[in-house]
Formats: structure tokens, sequence, C-alpha cells
């Protein structure tokens, strides 16, 4: 076992993808296809705002291989959250990549089509109810009766306008590998953290053996673990984190105490409808009684019975006979 600094990090995560090696090698996985050629561009590291989450982003430009051997050029936006944020964040980076005059092949195309782009987000969460670790969002084309377009497809104009989407579910990882893709991403498996520090990650180097490429990212993660700059930003981000989960922790008791306290207001208005049910259904049942002992006043001075008589027998007053003979009236 050997113990690597923990990519799921902003820090390590930057380090890890500075060595060119590295990136293609990973977005070789990602892609299912061999990148070629991979630059980093301009602005390439951002961290999102650091009010609510923190949100890492690289932008790069990648040679890919196609099935007939041609090289093209794609952009490939890749960021990385640990916490669950809000889809507008990500959006709001699309957005930037869309309007940006350099991803526009002027040179190439004198309509000015944008360069295709490829966004893959490495989420520290879960999306939904969603089981596969790694998700392909692809886009296609259908006419109006829903039949797939396929000639003149792909066109530069459409891939001007559209993106796929690679989502990785690192949560999802589990220590499962049955490809190329979880192989690479497996550095990534956070049920290898180490239990006391969840800096870092202990690997088996075995399951790496005779792979160049696994064992370049090896060595660049232990390389970042005795890195010092690495480690402080590691602290810093630690630091950072462990505020957010106290104060998500003080959010989240103060809406369980809502939360009961409104399930208690629910159960006390609940039994307080029944009893209203109730008395109205007593009410009701008043109601009918008097409407009976009207009706039994009623038949009986009909029939001349006289009111101490009524009033003896029924119980009632001759001032309640003589009022239910002014309603009667």
């Amino acid at each position: 076992m050997i113990t690597v600094a923990n990519p799921i990090y902003d820090a390590v995560f930057k380090y890890l993808m500075e060595d060119k090696r590295v990136a293609k090698t990973l977005l070789s996985a990602l892609l299912k296809r061999e990148v070629y050629e991979v630059e980093v561009r301009k602005h390439e590291y951002s961290n999102g705002s650091r009010d609510k989450i923190s949100m890492f982003r690289i932008d790069f430009a990648a040679q890919v291989r196609q099935d007939d051997g041609t090289l093209k050029l794609i952009l490939i936006e890749l960021q990385k959250t640990w916490l669950e944020t809000e889809t507008l964040r990500f959006r709001q980076y699309l957005g930037t990549q869309y309007a940006d005059p350099a991803n526009i092949l002027k040179e190439e195309s004198p309509e000015g089509y944008g360069i295709p782009m490829i966004t893959v987000y490495l989420l520290g969460h879960r999306v939904g109810d969603i089981e596969e670790p790694v998700l392909y969002v692809n886009h296609k084309s259908y006419d109006y009766d829903g039949n797939e377009v396929t000639k003149g497809v792909p066109d530069p104009f459409v891939e001007s306008l559209v993106h796929d989407s690679i989502i990785v579910q690192i949560p999802l990882l589990r220590g499962q590998v049955n490809n190329r893709l979880e192989q690479v991403l497996s550095v990534f498996d956070q049920t290898h953290k180490d239990k006391h520090n969840r800096q870092v990650l202990n690997l088996d180097e075995n399951s790496y053996a005779d792979d160049d490429e696994m064992n370049r990212i090896l060595h660049r993660l232990l390389s970042a673990a005795s890195d010092a700059k690495v480690r402080q930003d590691m602290n810093v981000e630690e630091e950072y984190f462990q505020a957010i989960e106290n104060r998500d922790t003080a959010i989240m008791l103060r809406d369980q105490k809502i939360a009961e306290r409104d399930a208690q207001l629910a159960e006390q208005g609940a039994q307080l409808a029944e009893q209203g049910a109730q008395l109205a259904e007593k009410d009701g049942q008043l109601a009918e009684k008097d409407e009976r002992l009207r009706a039994s006043v009623k038949m009986l001075l009909d029939s001349g019975v006289e009111k101490s008589f009524i009033s003896v027998n029924l119980g009632i007053s001759i001032e309640d006979i003589d009022s239910m003979c002014q309603k009667l009236s």
C-alpha cells in the first residue's frame, strides 16, 4: 500500500492535471478516444465563488484521434466540485465558453463555426437517483417524426451550438474496476481515504502493475503528498470545508427543529379540526333534537293540549313553549 494525496482537493487536482501526460491519460479514458495532444487554455484554472461551494475548472484544447485516424480539435471544459451546487453555476461557465471569440475557427471556416465542446463534471456528490458512476449525455438530431438524422451529421454549425457531457459521480466509484475509465478514476475513489486523514488515500500499488500511465498518476499524487505548498493549500481547503460542514450541520439541525415544530403544529391543527368536526356534529344533533321538540310541541298544541301539561311531560318551561310558539307562528 502507498499513501498519496487525495485528488478530490482542488490543490491536488490542479497539481495532478498540470502534468500533460496525466491529463492526456485521464481525458483519453473519459472520451474513450486517444487524446493525441492537449493544451491548457488561458485562464485555465478558476475557483468558483467560495460563499457556498468549491468549483474548480480547467479548460483544455485537445487534438483527439477520430475513427478514420484524423485528428479533430475539441474544447474540453472540466469542472470539479466537492459539494452539491446549482446548475446555474455550471451554465455560467458554459456561457463564457460559447461567448469567447477565441473559440471560433475563423481561419478554418469563413462562416466562423465554433470549436466543438465537451463538458466533463467530476462531482463529489450524487445526482438524484442515478446509479451509474459515469454518465454520458450525447446529443442526436431528429426530424419532425422522431427519426434520427444521420446524413450530413455531424455538422459544424450544429456542433457550434450543442455539446456532449460526461458526468462522474465520485461517491459511486466504490472500488469497482471493469474498464479503463474506472481504472483511471480509481485514484478518486473516496473509499480509499485514510481513516485518520482524509487528505490522503491508501492505494494498492500492485493493482497498477505494468501500467506505465497509471504509475505516472500514482507518482504525481505521491509527489503532491510531499509538496509543502500543496499540503498548505489542502489545509486551507480543509478549514474552509470544515466551516461549511459546521454551517450546514447547524442549518440541518435548525431545519430539523422547524420541521418538528411544523409537524407538531400540523398535528395540533388536525386535532383542532377533529374537535371542530365533533362539535359541529353535536351542534347538528342538538339542532335536530330541538327541531323534533318543536314539532312535538306544535303537534300537542294543535291537538288542544294545555301548555302546563306539555311543560310537565316534556320537561320544558312555559316560557320555552311560548318562545317556540312565536317561532312556529
